[in-house]
């Protein structure tokens, strides 16, 4: 703790100080818990679309075999041209929100290729939205996750620096206030107990 001056000004500023601390804490404290809340349904959110993500490719094992067959047809048959999002706050985070998606499909004549191209272009268009949709998730969780350890480390300096330090003060500034005043009278009653006395010489006249 540094060093605070012996005074009642200062007592004054370490309480007010103390009170702004301990009005504060609480909201710092239910921020944390919000941003703790936050981050447990992200990773939901990150599990679910990683779910449907791997049960996607899953139903897409029976084409394996076709598009594995045709390589120069399906190469780059579907591509992400860009993600849209938008921002969101959470707790007074600002973060990425996912919206969809825009894709660029290779050209192909469909009266030259199998009519399972389609059914290919659908699933992997899903999977290119969940793996957009999960890295949007996941930028999610990487912010929020950063504000939570800010609002950690401020609870902490509140909870066992700020406010203990603050009560210290006050302490050690109250105890010194009481020996001055002690002091203070202690030195008022022997003046007026000298100014009391005969002066010298007077008893005998």
């Amino acid at each position: 703790m540094a060093k605070v001056k012996l005074t009642k000004t200062e007592l004054k500023a370490q309480t007010d100080a103390l009170k702004r601390f301990q009005r504060f804490l609480p909201m710092l404290l239910l921020k944390k818990q919000q941003l703790q809340g936050e981050i447990a349904g992200i990773i939901a959110k990150v599990e679910e679309v990683s779910a449907r993500e791997d049960a996607l490719k899953n139903e897409m094992g029976r084409w394996v075999a076709l598009l594995s067959s045709d390589p120069d047809l399906v190469g780059g048959l579907v591509k992400v041209k860009s993600v849209k999002t938008s921002l969101s706050n959470i707790a007074g985070v600002e973060i990425p929100t996912f919206v969809s998606i825009d894709t660029q499909v290779k050209e192909i004549d469909p009266w030259q290729t199998p009519a399972w191209v389609d059914d290919a272009v659908s699933s992997t268009t899903e999977i290119l939205s969940l793996k957009s949709q999960r890295a949007v998730y996941e930028e999610q969780l990487r912010l929020v996750s950063i504000e939570l350890k800010l609002t950690s480390q401020r609870v902490n300096l509140f909870e066992k620096v700020k406010i203990p330090e603050c009560k210290e003060a006050i302490r050690v500034i109250k105890i010194a206030l009481g020996d001055q005043q002690t002091a203070a009278v202690t030195r008022g009653k022997i003046a007026k107990s000298r100014s009391q006395s005969p002066v010298d010489g007077e008893e005998g006249a």
